[in-house]
């Protein structure tokens, strides 16, 4: 039985505040703010590896950029196409919402694919085990940030920690998956913390980077047992769209884990030159 008194009611403003028509918003803030410890994570790694510090302001440039992009193309192709390809002025409107984590995936692979052609010169895999690690904890506040929206939560629970999403109209306490998916991105984080700065992993090309999507996307899987579905016509898949789209992130993690713990550092080079 539902105690509904002991759950957990949640009414925040999604606004910090307002200024005339303008506002500063919750989701806005976690999202600047993990994009600029990323960046100072990344300024770190970068000094210590004595690169070139150009590469690093192209590379956040890239990232944002990508992102966005990616993000929010995911969201109209892989959710809302129904209703985005009979309003394709909405696509550009992102500040009403609508951002997908596979597509900003995708977009971040296209960009440090782009990247390492252009500016570093180096291997793609290079750049993206280092990318991963800020990423993940960025990751995490953003999922804050959908707390805070009142977005993206569970399904009906009894467990103690139920959430009353009230701004919606709930009734009934409501998994917080946001925060489940917080938590299980900054322990992610702290994985690859640690094996970047504790262990030889940065060496092996691709380790961190595959170890980054098997957990993410590893746990996102999972996750999306007890969440809400986003669109209507996912009452009718076995898997929600979230979990098909998380499947091939998973295998391309765990095939660059393996490759990079299987294989002769020299010969993965290779094999990673031809992948670029």
């Amino acid at each position: 039985m539902i105690n509904i008194l002991n759950s957990i009611h949640w009414n925040v403003d999604p606004a910090i505040f307002h200024l005339g028509p303008f506002s500063i918003s919750w989701y806005g803030l976690f999202f600047a703010s993990g994009f600029l410890l990323g960046y100072y994570i990344l300024e770190k790694m970068f000094k210590r590896e004595k690169n070139d510090p150009k590469w690093l302001d192209s590379l956040s440039f890239y990232m944002i950029l990508a992102t966005v992009i990616g993000a929010r193309l995911g969201h109209v192709f892989f959710y809302g196409w129904d209703y985005y390809s009979q309003n394709p002025s909405e696509i550009l409107k992102v500040w009403h919402g609508g951002l997908a984590s596979h597509g900003g995936a995708v977009g971040i692979l296209i960009a440090v694919f782009i990247y390492s052609k252009v500016v570093s010169k180096r291997s793609m895999l290079w750049a993206l085990d280092r990318v991963a690690v800020p990423t993940a904890l960025a990751g995490s506040f953003i999922r804050i940030g959908n707390l805070m929206n009142s977005e993206i939560y569970g399904v009906e629970t009894t467990l103690p920690w139920g959430v009353i999403f009230e701004r919606n109209g709930e009734i009934v306490p409501k998994h917080p998956t946001q925060i489940y998916e917080a938590l299980a991105y900054l322990l992610v984080f702290g994985v690859l913390f640690f094996l970047y700065w504790r262990t030889n992993s940065r060496k092996k090309e691709g380790l961190l980077s595959g170890a980054f999507f098997v957990m993410i996307f590893g746990a996102r899987f999972f996750i999306e047992f007890i969440k809400e579905n986003q669109e209507a016509f996912e009452a009718n898949m076995t898997l929600n769209m979230g979990q098909w789209l998380s499947i091939p992130l998973v295998l391309f993690g765990t095939f660059l884990v393996i490759r990079a713990i299987k294989n002769p550092e020299k010969e993965y080079k290779s094999f990673v030159h031809r992948l670029n």
